[in-house]
């Protein structure tokens, strides 16, 4: 390096001499023009180049910085900034790290899960790590279940909706036991219909079924609802409910839930992901969009293509019936009777009356019940099924038969209800987002907000009328009970006289003597005076 010094001090260093260096030390010829500049002011730099001047020189992510990342979502640029302010405030001012500097920190203090974190949370780190790989171990061992709506518009009643999908998968084979589609919000109905197909080993839901040992379910509250936990009970199966965001704990449902809309949703028409041009995504005004009963027909199809044709790669080569059939492992059985009971919910006792069973306030029928009035029965009933009830005796618990709604609303009438309901919604949602739509003015520096929407004294009375509800002779009803008519010496405007009852005696004035009362010279009533004395006159 003094050598270089030297040639440079006479005016015959070249980039040849440079180039040579920086070969020998094995680093850039950028590298050494910085130590030749170094060195011109440091003696201690030209005797040991690329040597730092003080301890503690390098520049690490402490956590300030780390901060800063969090609130600027990753931008090192942004944080680059921050921190050239923050040293320029301080007294005396000091020296901000450059940004190739900051980014070389980065990369070398923080992992890469550390820094999607810091941009994107927990989610994002999440995808850096890695998570140890279950056992497969046998079928039936464990189950597990999942809520998943299908990005899917479908005509349901002559409206676009997007249905649920709740299905039961076995952790072993990778087989889907049980499915059900709910065309809106699922519920504990959904969860249940779908366990007694899983459950179910005959047609059309075999040959895949029977109990798990276990159900691996997130904190839904659909899973966790008393009748679903009550029917696992009944059934010996355990549930394990996992916690909160943690999708990878329920790997294989989560894996379904991925494929089912790359490999069969992804191809219907009304799939709402669809890329699609212009500025804003909207449907073709001219698609046709498949109805309730067609998505699901497609759906199970493809659920049964699933469980017999396709070849997951964890089962290297087989197809879930494949590696079903493979495993001796002995299966636990329900008849279909006994699952049904254990699937509904309990309603408790109830005693049968001539107009049949008294249910939420409402009479339920049915054939059987022809002479067994007086007895007292056990009502069970599917959630969300108001149409029908199931009947079991009381003290027996045997299955008497199923009770119909009495004096049910037909369709026409039920439509009529539904029309009425949504333009009742329709008009509360309007007359809400009246109400919180304020504008305010725009400013060009610093100022209080000032809304928008002038009004006149009068206009904010009414306002405030109507809303309060303070006028309460608008709601007085004038013709229910007519007022009495008045004293004779009352000058009475022939308005208020026409709506008066002449028959019924007038009220007396507390403290006055009608007696004494007569009209004055201008027609309006003269009050008695009273002298010094006290007489009146």
């Amino acid at each position: 390096m003094r050598r270089l010094l030297a040639l440079r001090a006479g005016g015959k260093l070249t980039a040849g001499h440079v180039g040579v260096a920086a070969d020998a030390l094995a680093v850039s010829e950028r590298t050494v023009w910085r130590w030749l500049a170094a060195a011109e002011n440091d003696e201690t730099a030209a005797s040991d180049p690329g040597a730092r001047t003080r301890a503690g020189a390098r520049f690490t992510i402490t956590p300030e910085v780390r901060g800063l990342l969090v609130l600027w979502k990753g931008n090192v640029r942004a944080v680059h900034r921050e921190l050239v302010l923050r040293a320029a405030r301080q007294s005396p001012p000091a020296d901000a790290p450059s940004l190739t500097t900051l980014h070389r920190a980065i990369r070398r203090d923080l992992t890469p899960g550390e820094r999607a974190g810091l941009a994107g949370g927990e989610g994002a780190a999440r995808k850096h790590d890695v998570f140890l790989a279950r056992p497969r171990g046998w079928r039936n061992q464990v189950w597990e279940t999942d809520h998943v709506q299908a990005p899917v518009l479908v005509d349901v009643d002559g409206r676009a909706r997007r249905p649920w999908i709740t299905w039961f998968t076995d952790c072993a084979t990778n087989a889907i036991t049980g499915v059900a589609v709910t065309p809106g919000d699922p519920s504990r109905e959904s969860v249940l219909a779908a366990l007694r197909s899983a459950v179910l080993r005959e047609e059309p839901y075999g040959p895949f079924g029977g109990l798990p040992e276990k159900v691996r379910v997130d904190r839904g509250k659909d899973f966790l609802s008393r009748t679903v936990t009550a029917a696992f009970d009944l059934l010996d199966v355990t549930v394990e409910d996992l916690p909160a965001y943690t999708p990878h704990l329920k790997g294989t449902v989560e894996g379904l839930n991925r494929a089912v809309e790359s490999m069969f949703l992804a191809a219907l028409p009304g799939y709402a992901r669809q890329p699609r041009p212009g500025k804003r995504a909207s449907r073709p005004k001219d698609e046709v969009l498949l109805g309730f009963e067609d998505f699901t027909a497609r759906l199970l199809t493809w659920t049964s293509w699933w469980n017999t044709e396709h070849r997951p790669a964890p089962l290297r080569g087989r197809s879930p019936l494949e590696a079903w059939q493979d495993d001796p492992s002995p299966l636990r059985d329900v008849p279909a009777t006994d699952l049904w009971t254990f699937t509904l919910e309990d309603a408790g006792t109830r005693t049968l009356t001539t107009r049949g069973v008294r249910f939420r306030k409402r009479d339920y029928v049915g054939p059987w019940m022809t002479g067994q009035v007086g007895i007292q029965v056990r009502v069970r009933f599917m959630p969300h099924h108001d149409h029908r009830i199931e009947v079991y005796h009381g003290a027996t618990g045997r299955y008497l038969g199923p009770a119909d709604l009495a004096d049910q609303a037909t369709d026409e009438q039920l439509r009529a209800v539904r029309r009425a309901r949504a333009a009742r919604a329709r008009r509360l949602k309007k007359d809400l987002e009246a109400s919180q739509r304020e504008r305010y003015a725009a400013v060009n520096q610093p100022e209080a907000p000032r809304r928008l929407g002038a009004l006149t004294t009068a206009q904010a009375e009414a306002g405030l009328a109507q809303a309060t509800g303070t006028d309460l002779s608008d709601l007085a009803l004038r013709d229910l009970i007519p007022p009495a008519a008045p004293p004779a010496g009352w000058r009475t405007p022939a308005s208020l006289a026409v709506l008066a009852t002449p028959g019924l005696p007038a009220p007396v004035p507390s403290g006055c003597d009608c007696a004494s009362v007569q009209p004055g010279l201008d027609g309006r009533t003269a009050h008695p005076t009273t002298d010094e004395d006290g007489d009146a006159s």
